[in-house]
């Protein structure tokens, strides 16, 4: 029985369950399945039967299931439990899960439901919710393992047993001094070879690779990249340990980045969140494409004035019209292969200081060179079509042109950009592509009519 099979029977069994009001074996057809499977299962739900087995399913399951699933349905379901079921659910959730779930709320909901937690949990989370949203505070859990230098091996072991539950993940114990100060790392492997009545200070790393809270999140998931860890520890302005960034964190947001990057290339507008969803309706769905195509609508009227200001060319050559689509397009295309290599590059943190003109000669000389062949090669089709030597030339100089123009134009704006602190992403492909028409349109027209002696 495969996976789907495993979670359609399940999905049946709780229904019946519920019907019948076997709370129990509810519980147990769901703590049989793995989380995702769980999740999945809870999804085939009714909306009231969703709410039914939250309602009698034991906090710590209900937890694990609430945390797999999307933000939309567990808002939904939040809102839907009661406040003091929600509440618990969140006592149990990680720190920073629970968290941004409370960001989305409206401010007394989120007052009420702070007001029914544990004093200590409502603490770290309204901390939480201080950092901004995009920064390596915002994304930290603060449930981490974090000991004194002067411990033992044996004695860590023992702590570690202790604190074990309450903690998300144990990838690497922290090393800290009196005043929370993080001074060390020990890996768990390194725990586990070292000898019992070993300090902790004998053999931790003392260059620790940490994060500062208002490190901006795509920072903090290039360090885990670089480095190859599976958490990052955050610290405040006093050097004071306050949380850690999982791998699992980073990877939501290396997700969330690509989709908003994806998203403002092809320009989408707004939150990004739900784009490729479903249930996402069609006036949803047009409200976010619709802004940038109206404004893209009154820039490519700027290329239909240009057409009209040569209309004279036109009408003496009008086998000039044939070629305007492919000079046009080859523009577009041109311009937006430099903006993705560029944006890209921004994004990973590729190019640094002093290597601008490196990068700008680079994509210069690429233009030139894809100018040259796909300019020879237009030149030579339109010259032997049109028996024509002078319209062959006009054609081939105006693309080559074009697209060293285009290139240059793809690479130069995502870097103006980001040089004022504007996500490069929002030089959008339909964007680069328009004022690329415009550019080869400008160049293929003042061409033609500089060499219209030769052409007519």
């Amino acid at each position: 029985m495969n996976h789907i099979e495993r979670r359609r029977n399940a999905a049946r069994e709780l229904k019946e369950a519920l019907k019948n009001g076997e709370d129990e074996r509810a519980g147990v057809i769901l703590e049989r399945l793995r989380p995702y499977d769980r999740a999945e299962v809870v999804r085939r739900l009714e909306t009231a039967e969703q709410v039914r087995l939250f309602a009698v399913l034991p906090t710590v399951l209900a937890a694990d299931i609430f945390q797999e699933l999307e933000r939309e349905e567990q808002l939904q379901l939040l809102m839907a439990v009661g406040a003091e079921k929600a509440a618990s659910i969140l006592n149990e959730m990680s720190s920073d899960d629970a968290a941004d779930l409370l960001a989305e709320l409206e401010f007394e909901h989120r007052r009420e439901l702070l007001s029914l937690l544990p004093l200590e949990e409502a603490d770290e989370l309204r901390s939480l919710l201080g950092y901004p949203e995009q920064s390596a505070g915002g994304i930290m859990t603060t449930e981490l393992v974090d000991f004194p230098a002067h411990l033992t091996v044996q004695e860590a072991f023992e702590e570690l047993r202790r604190v074990s539950q309450e903690a998300e993940t144990i990838y690497y114990v922290y090393v800290v001094d009196r005043e929370k100060h993080l001074v060390g790392v020990v890996s768990v492997r390194d725990l586990i070879l070292a000898e019992p009545g070993t300090r902790l200070e004998e053999i931790m790393i003392r260059d620790v690779v940490f994060a500062r809270v208002d490190d901006d999140q795509e920072e903090v998931a290039r360090m885990i990249e670089r480095y190859d860890l599976l958490a990052v520890p955050v610290v405040d302005r006093r050097g004071v340990l306050v949380g850690i960034v999982t791998v699992d964190d980073v990877i939501d947001v290396i997700t969330g980045e690509a989709t908003e990057d994806i998203s403002r290339l092809s320009a989408l507008s707004g939150p990004v969140f739900g784009v490729d969803d479903l249930r996402v309706g069609t006036v949803a769905a047009v409200r976010k494409r619709l802004p940038w195509l109206v404004s893209l609508l009154f820039i490519g009227l700027i290329a239909g004035n240009i057409i009209a200001q040569f209309e004279e060319t036109l009408e003496a050559v009008v086998i000039l019209a044939v070629f305007i689509p492919m000079i046009a397009d080859m523009a577009g295309n041109t311009g937006t292969q430099s903006l993705a290599v560029v944006v890209r590059g921004l994004a990973l943190g590729k190019f640094r200081a002093g290597q601008v003109w490196r990068l700008l000669r680079r994509e210069a000389g690429v233009g030139m060179i894809l100018g040259a062949v796909n300019g020879i090669a237009i030149a030579l089709i339109a010259g032997w079509w049109q028996k024509s030597v002078a319209l062959g030339f006009v054609i081939g100089f105006s693309l080559w042109f074009t697209l060293i123009v285009a290139t240059l134009v793809g690479a130069i704006v995502p870097l103006i950009l980001n040089r004022f602190r504007i996500d490069p992403a929002v030089a959008s492909g339909p964007f680069i592509t328009t004022v690329n028409d415009i550019v080869g349109l400008t160049i293929y027209f003042s061409t033609a009519t500089a060499l219209m002696g030769y052409l007519v």
